[in-house]
């Protein structure tokens, strides 16, 4: 059973698109999402610099257009049931590129969300001085003590002994002069406390914004960063993507819930890498590609030959 996975803000570097702008069918999604979403994501993925594309309002739109321009890439023109994929999930903002990939949003409904998600997070994030960090290793009782004691909050469980903690730009200082034990820190570039209570306001301005958007059911199994559980229905999972603002990413329960349902080969679109290394400790026996410049379409296309149903 072959998976799809769709990375998350972070993987992003300065002119990773160039050899995907070489392809034309990853150009011509490239195209199509910049207009209908009024963004210049070619600038964006080829000559803006590192600063300009970790702003939140420009990264979130260029990691799904990437995700899903690669993707149609890598599929040339059949769906997702129709190339032998199984199923999808998405780490953080890749659940919207999840969301396109699985049928459950059109591409134009998908890169405007993300959109509004983009914008509605950086007006959150610029209410207060906040900030994330990774802890590496340590016990996870500890770890969270830890962080209850400097008021931070646990955004993300990567897997493999890796936790997020965002909070307060104060606490996240504090809790790099002094981490939990047995573990170490280090400060994320991101502008703001993604997926604690800190995005409450953007919550609300993506709910109303998400009234209004077609809705179908997903056409291949799909898994939810709450929880790590298969979603059925595309309303249920457009309500926990938008509740995800808030709420912590469990990926390590998602990986955990694609291994249970007989996942055996796992593919990353662009900008690809970060999930793959995740998976490689804790889905040991999975076959992984990751999609991190078009020479490696190919090695997926055989990795969905090798493990399709």
């Amino acid at each position: 059973m072959i998976a799809v996975v769709c990375p998350g803000q972070g993987s992003q570097t300065p002119g990773f698109m160039l050899p995907w702008l070489e392809l034309g069918s990853y150009s011509q999604a490239i195209d199509a999402l910049a207009n209908a979403s009024d963004l210049d994501l070619r600038g964006f993925g080829t000559v803006s610099d590192a600063d300009t594309i970790r702003d939140t309002a420009v990264a979130q739109p260029l990691i799904v257009a990437a995700g899903v321009a690669s993707l149609a890439a890598l599929l040339d023109g059949k769906t997702a049931t129709e190339s032998g994929i199984s199923g999808v999930a998405g780490h953080s903002v890749g659940e919207v590129t999840a969301a396109i990939a699985s049928g459950i949003l059109s591409a134009t409904d998908g890169i405007n969300l993300v959109k509004a998600r983009g914008n509605a997070m950086a007006a959150a994030a610029a209410l207060e001085a906040t900030s994330m960090a990774a802890i590496l290793g340590g016990d996870q009782q500890i770890v969270e003590a830890r962080l209850a004691e400097l008021g931070l909050e646990p955004a993300n469980y990567n897997g493999g002994g890796q936790i997020v903690a965002a909070g307060s730009a104060a606490g996240i200082s504090e809790l790099q002069v002094s981490p939990p034990t047995g573990a170490r820190v280090i400060p994320l570039q991101v502008a703001g406390a993604f997926h604690t209570r800190y995005m409450e306001p953007a919550v609300a301005t993506l709910a109303e914004y998400s009234k209004a958007l077609e809705i179908k059911d997903p056409g291949i199994s799909i898994w939810s960063n709450n929880g790590g559980r298969r979603v059925e229905t595309g309303g249920e999972y457009l309500s926990l993507l938008v509740n995800q603002i808030k709420s912590p990413v469990r990926w390590d329960l998602t990986m955990a819930a694609m291994a249970a349902a007989g996942v055996t080969g796992l593919i990353e679109v662009s900008p690809g890498g970060t999930l793959v290394g995740l998976a490689k400790r804790s889905m040991p026996g999975v076959e992984l590609v990751a999609l991190k410049t078009p020479d490696n379409i190919e090695a997926a296309r055989a990795l969905i030959r090798n493990h399709s149903n």
